[in-house]
């Protein structure tokens, strides 16, 4: 990790932090929906996926991969289907927060998703 994303971590870490009290209030969960063959979601993997579960942004919602094509699991709603691969889906007790759409490399897809985090934590 270069100098300019260990800051930009840090950033979004202490962000999260500062919010951490409101996450009692909801359940977050963030949703990867993915397809067979698709190398965004390859790169994503290789990228983020191995360190996610021990980062802040992890911790405060865990990850759930779906299938493009399959039907949605009863205890999630989303404002619109998803199109892309890959597209996160921050849910808060099941219903869609906000969405990245595509995988913007790791260096966007950090402060991106803790933003979102923040932002759902907010009453």
């Amino acid at each position: 990790m270069g100098v300019n994303m260990t800051l930009r971590r840090l950033a979004s870490i202490a962000l999260l932090l500062c919010l951490a009290p409101a996450a009692s209030a909801a359940e977050l969960e963030l949703v990867m929906i993915e397809q067979p063959g698709c190398i965004y979601c390859a790169r994503w993997d290789a990228e983020v996926a191995p360190e996610y579960p021990a980062t802040t942004e992890g911790k405060a919602a865990p990850l759930r991969r779906l299938q493009l094509r399959e039907p949605l699991p009863p205890d999630v709603v989303f404002a619109r289907p998803a199109v892309f691969t890959p597209t996160f889906i921050l849910l808060s007790d099941g219903v869609e927060q906000d969405r990245i759409e595509g995988y913007p490399g790791e260096d966007f897809f950090w402060p991106l998703l803790a933003g979102m985090i923040a932002t759902a934590q907010t009453p």
